[in-house]
This record gives structure tokens, sequence and C-alpha cells, in this order.
């Protein structure tokens, strides 16, 4: 559906790259145009030029006789904001490189993750509205970046709890997962974290690799096991089977600071991390439109099990997602989420796209009966 500024009905578009900006710029206007984090201090003169009318600049960079002009011309800038250790206005998801840069030279606490981090904790405590609405404005670009990049995907989300430890032979079962959902065409999603999470994204990693590669990474990040003892540790060894085996595949995590004790993985290709838990909770469950599997976790997962429930139970996402919930004695007896679950469907749409199996090897076939109904 397109969308329109102004009073005139002027299209908005969104350019988040020079590429871009250059070819709107070459056509003679920036009219409604949404510009994202460039760095526009070398396209001086084509922003002199051009016609800036209702264009809205987040975060840009431009040189003050650049800046004064596209404001004279009826644009909404909104400055760079100094100081910061992120970005409040980027156009895409997170890269690993990018949130664990220094990690190798200066360890964990020098990255921007570890940083953003500190900022959070420094400013949620001392209620500073401006932080407050920097957040905000963060979070609201990586939703709108989100939306782009998953449109037309069919998204499956693997949840599941951040204690399951590398070398397990639950962690193993959960990267084969990974990536046989991979190869069956859909796009893996997951909260983005440690423990099974991290397991689904190197599974998604992995899909491109034979069972020789896969047998050799899980070798190589069984030797730090978990994240507890050192972050920097844990997150160098997947760095470090991410240079030896360089051409992984795609999935996305969504992982939060609000949780500063579970740092991101580094095999999700596309990392939205958010800075509020409930806009990610949501944000991951409502795009998982080919369904959602819940492996043994606690307290985060019961509420991600339930989160999705009731969004299947009032139908908000519109037809009910399929929703498979993994060991049968984790799910009836350790957490008796299952009974709790199955009342709540009685006769309901969702009665027919929740599933409890026993193991993962169950998973797609699981998953592609609820499809079917």
């Amino acid at each position: 559906m397109d969308r329109f500024a102004g009073a005139e009905g002027i299209p908005i578009r969104e350019i988040h790259d020079l590429e871009e900006f250059d070819r709107a710029a070459l056509g003679g206007s920036l009219a409604g145009c949404r510009l994202q984090a460039l760095d526009l201090t070398e396209r001086t003169f084509a922003l002199l030029v051009v016609d800036s009318s209702q264009a809205v600049f987040l975060g840009c960079r431009m040189e003050p006789q650049a800046l004064a002009h596209v404001r004279a011309g009826g644009a909404l800038v909104f400055p760079p904001v100094p100081d910061l250790p992120f970005d409040p206005y980027r156009g895409t998801p997170y890269t690993p490189d990018e949130l664990y840069a220094g990690l190798e030279s200066d360890g964990y606490a020098s990255t921007p993750d570890a940083r953003t981090h500190a900022w959070y904790r420094r400013t949620s405590a001392g209620g500073d509205v401006l932080a407050s609405m920097l957040r905000s404005v963060h979070d609201d670009a990586l939703s709108d970046a989100l939306d782009e990049l998953l449109r037309g995907a069919r998204v499956v989300g693997v949840m599941g709890g951040h204690a399951m430890e590398r070398g397990s032979l639950e962690y193993a079962g959960a990267a084969r997962l990974g990536r046989e959902l991979a190869r069956s065409g859909l796009t893996v999603a997951t909260g983005g974290g440690p423990g099974a999470m991290e397991a689904a994204n190197f599974g998604a990693y992995a899909a491109p690799y034979d069972d020789v590669m896969l047998g050799k990474a899980l070798d190589v990040l069984a030797r730090v096991p978990s994240f507890g003892a050192s972050v920097g540790m844990w997150a160098a060894t997947a760095m470090a089977v991410r240079d030896r085996w360089p051409d992984g595949g795609p999935s996305y995590g969504l992982p939060t600071w609000f949780y500063g004790h579970e740092p991101p993985n580094a095999f999700a290709a596309h990392i939205a991390k958010f800075f509020a838990n409930a806009t990610r909770e949501d944000g991951l469950l409502s795009r998982c439109n080919a369904g959602v599997v819940y492996l043994p976790g606690a307290a985060g997962t019961v509420q991600e099990v339930f989160d999705a429930a009731t969004a299947n139970y009032y139908g908000s996402h519109g037809e009910p997602a399929p929703m498979v919930l993994v060991n049968r004695a984790h799910w009836t007896t350790t957490l008796p989420v299952w009974p709790l679950l199955t009342a709540l469907a009685g006769k309901r749409p969702m009665a027919d796209r929740i599933a409890l199996v026993d193991s993962v090897r169950e998973v797609p076939a699981a998953l592609a009966r609820l499809a079917w109904g």
C-alpha cells in the first residue's frame, strides 16, 4: 500500500544508502523522502539544488550550508546525537561484526554491544526523557527495518532457554533443527541470545554446509560451553567458527539490552537488538507467520508461549500460527504449560494449530501438518 506525506499527497520513499540518495537526487527531488543515518557531507552540491520539501532527515550528517538549505526548503531535520554508543536512526539491523567490534583487540567491555548496555543501564536509572525518547526511536527504526527485510518471507521462530550449553546433545539437536528448517526454505528467527537460540541460529548458518562441517563446528563451540565465565571468550569462539566457515546461511536474532546478562549470538546474520523487551517479544512472535517452535526453557519461554497463544486466541494477527512444543516431559510435568494451552485452545481455531512432540526430529512434520490444518 502506498504511503503519502502532507496535504499534497507526496509519495513517501525511504532512503537507507548513498546509492539510493544519488538516484533520487539525480531525479531532482527528495520530496517526501525519509533519509536515515546517512553521511551526506560529500553530497553538499546535490542538497543545494534538489527539492527537499517534506523530506525528513533522520540522523544524517551534512555541512552547515546544506543543512540550512534543506531546512529552508521545507525539510524536517533530526540531527545526529553526539556521544551515543548506538545510532537511534539506523535503517538496518545490526550485524555480529558491528555489535562485537573491538572484541579481539580490547575485550567485550569495549564493544558497541557492551557500551550500549552500559548506557541503557545508566540512563534508564536516571529517568532522562531524552534517553527514553532515543530508545523508542531506535526500537521503532529497527522494527521498520525488519518489516522491509522480512516482507514476503515465511518465518519460523525457534524459542528456548539461554541455559542450554554448547557440547550438549540438546544443543546439537537444536542446531540440526535450525539447519533443517532453513534448508526447507523457511527463514529462522530466534530471540537472538545464547543457548537454544544460538543453536538454532547456528543451524541456519550451517545450512549450506555438510554434516562434516556441522560436527567440526559443534566441537569448536563446545570448547566454551557457556557465556557465564566470559562473554568475550564465548563470542570469540563463535567468531572463530564464522571465520573458518565464512559462507553461512542467513537467519534473524531479536535480542534485548533489557536482559543484559544475555549477549547476542554471532550466528544470526541480521540482529535486531531492542531496548524494550516487550517490543522485542511482540516483534518476534508477530512475524513468525510459519509457526513457532518451543524448546525447553524457563520463565522467558513460558511467557513467549502465552504471548503467541493470546494472539492466536483472539486472532490478532489473522489466522492462528502453528505452535509446536518440544519435550513432552518438560511441558507436561516440569512446567505444565501444555495442559493449560490445550484448555485455552478449547474449540477455537487455534486448537488445530498446536502440537506437543517428544523430540526435535518430529518438528518439521508437525509444522507441516499444522500448516495444512
